[in-house]
């Protein structure tokens, strides 16, 4: 696919600067940089410069809310950029959103200005910069990373971060941990002018997406497509194509884009695995994404989903 890497979180060419990780002196010159910038996030919200959510609202690396060590992101044009994971600080209000599918909430910081506000990276992913969107991604997924991998996996006891916030070391046994990643395939599935589209119990009403999941350990992307598909939707799957993949920290996820040509039709869903699953025209996905279906809303804008479904309309996936 010529314009795979378009996709929202990839193909800014971001120097992640990986030499410097071990490198203390390095590093803290870095942060001493003038230029340099960190991106605090809450809860896995990063912050954004105002309640439009089209600016990352990066700060100085002294900043007296940075309170733990920041994670080294990488140069942006020669400029440093790190991460920094404030979720300890407690706002006078909290949403019960925080943390669900759908947050729409914001939260400021006393000692912030005005207009700064911390809210769901999903929201504003469409309205960033390719490279403002792989920083903040890539921030999102390690902050979250250190948050819930603390100690070992091999003795359990705690560890300590490591290569400036890629890597944690257990001074007990002396392994090494490192960020995880979790492949997923996400597949259009075609059977002549239709596409497979399903839908989770737990999304908000109206809203498909194409059907979607884990690889599992000894298995190819093409055979976890075809797996997911007849477990889901009880659907057979012929030939399997690559097509793009897309970071999403949502929370450590790789999505592997693939699409796959239906061997047969008739529909027979999991209801443990999804709610619905409909085939939908190329002419009434068109009047989805035109806003005209009462029964179906367009798949949220920067997901690789929207992407792969927009070029699949536009006949762009070769």
């Amino acid at each position: 696919m010529r314009i795979a890497e378009t996709v929202t979180f990839g193909g800014s060419a971001l120097n992640r600067a990986a030499e410097l990780r071990g490198n203390a002196k390095a590093v803290a010159e870095l942060r001493a940089d003038p230029a340099a910038r960190t991106i605090p996030l809450w809860r896995g919200k990063p912050l954004f410069a105002d309640e439009t959510l089209e600016q990352p609202g990066w700060i100085a690396t002294d900043h007296k809310i940075l309170s733990a060590d920041p994670v080294l992101l990488g140069l942006d044009e020669g400029w440093p950029r790190f991460a920094c994971d404030i979720s300890a600080w407690e706002p006078e209000e909290t949403s019960e959103t925080v943390g669900a599918f759908t947050d729409p909430s914001q939260q400021r910081h006393p000692d912030l200005p005005g207009s700064y506000v911390f809210a769901e990276l999903r929201g504003a992913m469409s309205r960033l910069t390719p490279r403002e969107a792989e920083l903040l991604a890539t921030a999102k997924a390690l902050t979250g990373w250190h948050a819930t991998h603390g100690r070992c996996a091999v003795c359990g006891a705690p560890t300590d971060i490591a290569m400036s916030g890629w890597q944690r070391d257990c001074p007990a046994c002396g392994a090494h941990h490192f960020p995880r990643t979790d492949p997923v395939v996400i597949m259009l599935i075609t059977h002549g002018n239709s596409l497979l589209m399903g839908r989770s119990p737990h999304w908000p009403e109206g809203m498909y997406s194409l059907l979607a999941g884990f690889v599992e350990p000894g298995e190819t992307i093409e055979a976890a497509v075809r797996r997911e598909v007849f477990e889901e939707a009880g659907i057979r799957v012929g030939p399997v194509e690559y097509l793009s993949s897309q970071p999403w920290p949502f929370p450590s996820s790789l999505m592997f884009g693939c699409r796959g040509e239906a061997l047969t039709r008739e529909i027979t869903i999991d209801p443990v695995e999804i709610e619905d699953a409909v085939w939908v025209t190329r002419e009434e996905m068109m009047e989805v994404f035109a806003g005209n279906s009462t029964a179906m809303k367009p798949a949220r804008r920067g997901a690789i989903a929207q992407f792969l479904i927009w070029n699949w309309l536009a006949d762009r996936l070769d």
